[in-house]
């Protein structure tokens, strides 16, 4: 049974339905007026932006373009004060002028190669001076302001007593990942009984002023027409080459793939072993391979000062075209 209330609600609308005559209720035309008043007042009122044009914000900016001009200038004098990049180093120049390798390197890349015959052989290393700020980003992410001296002092005594991957106090018995050599303690053996002169102390004069060395990362291709590629991924690091793999491609193009297709197929081939898993006499063969096409303690003092040289340089240039194009 439908409800009184609802009966109340229907009641006038059957009537207005039963009697269209009977009058409906509208709006008064004051009101209808006020309404069109209002909408043509929207329509045709003045529109503002929803941000400032105006004169002072466009001065600011030029304020900032001018501070950032002269910083980057300031820059630029302070670099150029403290080295002269323009001028390549005597001892960089040197080696380019005596060794059998040509240089290759377009100013505004990170990639450096020596290219070189030998024999049949065609040899091309390749090296990147991004290497020098990975390593400073590195640095910033492992060193920790909190380190008390106590806990640098323990953590020195540790690293005296284990001896270290690199000790002199070490004996090549096998070599590890990343060119260290295994420490055991049959190893050791007393200074008294080393041969005379089997190693020098640094002086007290050298001891300190040599510059921070820092790991140089190289990919060595050695090439034969016709017969593929040995390919050595390597370390230069204080005046060492330290191989990490060895490939070979039977394909010259699989070595430095530059599709998409070709590195896919690259990655399904075999890649060998680590190179400290192999047989120590092995290891010994292939470090003297390559020392004999002149991949040798001289190119792994030259390329890390030779990555500093550059990386100096192409700072500077950068600085230059970011401040010229701030001016422009």
């Amino acid at each position: 049974m439908m409800s009184m209330r609802y009966i109340g609600r229907s009641v006038p609308r059957q009537l207005l339905r039963l009697n269209p005559q009977l009058p409906r209720r509208t709006l008064s035309t004051v009101r209808q007026s006020t309404l069109l008043q209002q909408s043509l007042q929207g329509v045709s009122g003045p529109r503002y932006a929803a941000f400032s044009t105006s004169q002072v914000v466009r001065e600011a900016e030029s304020q900032v373009d001018q501070q950032l001009s002269a910083k980057l200038e300031s820059e630029l004098q302070i670099e150029k004060e403290t080295r002269d990049s323009d001028t390549i180093p005597a001892e960089i120049q040197e080696y380019i002028h005596n060794s059998p390798f040509q240089l290759e390197d377009v100013p505004g890349q990170e990639e450096v190669a020596l290219t070189r015959k030998f024999g049949d052989e065609s040899i091309r290393i390749t090296f990147s001076i991004d290497d020098l700020n990975n390593v400073e980003q590195e640095a910033d992410e492992y060193s920790d302001p909190a380190l008390t001296d106590e806990e640098a002092d323990d953590l020195a005594e540790m690293n005296a007593q284990s001896g270290g991957a690199n000790s002199k106090g070490a004996i090549n018995q096998g070599r590890t990942k990343g060119g260290n050599f295994a420490v055991a303690p049959e190893d050791s053996i007393a200074p008294s009984d080393r041969a005379e002169g089997s190693y020098d102390e640094p002086s007290s004069g050298q001891e300190g002023n040599q510059a921070p060395s820092f790991p140089s990362r190289l990919h060595i291709n050695i090439e034969k027409a016709g017969k593929g590629v040995l390919q050595l991924e390597a370390v230069a690091q204080d005046g060492e080459i330290m191989i990490e793999n060895v490939h070979y491609y039977k394909k010259a193009e699989l070595a430095d793939a530059k599709t998409a297709e070709l590195d896919w197929s690259r990655r399904n081939l075999y890649a060998g072993p680590p190179f400290g898993n192999l047989d120590e006499d092995l290891q010994i063969l292939l470090d003297r391979y390559i020392e004999e096409r002149g991949i040798d303690t001289a190119l792994a003092l030259w390329i890390p000062e030779y990555i500093d040289w550059k990386e100096q340089k192409e700072y500077l240039s950068w600085l230059s075209n970011v401040k010229s194009f701030v001016e422009a």
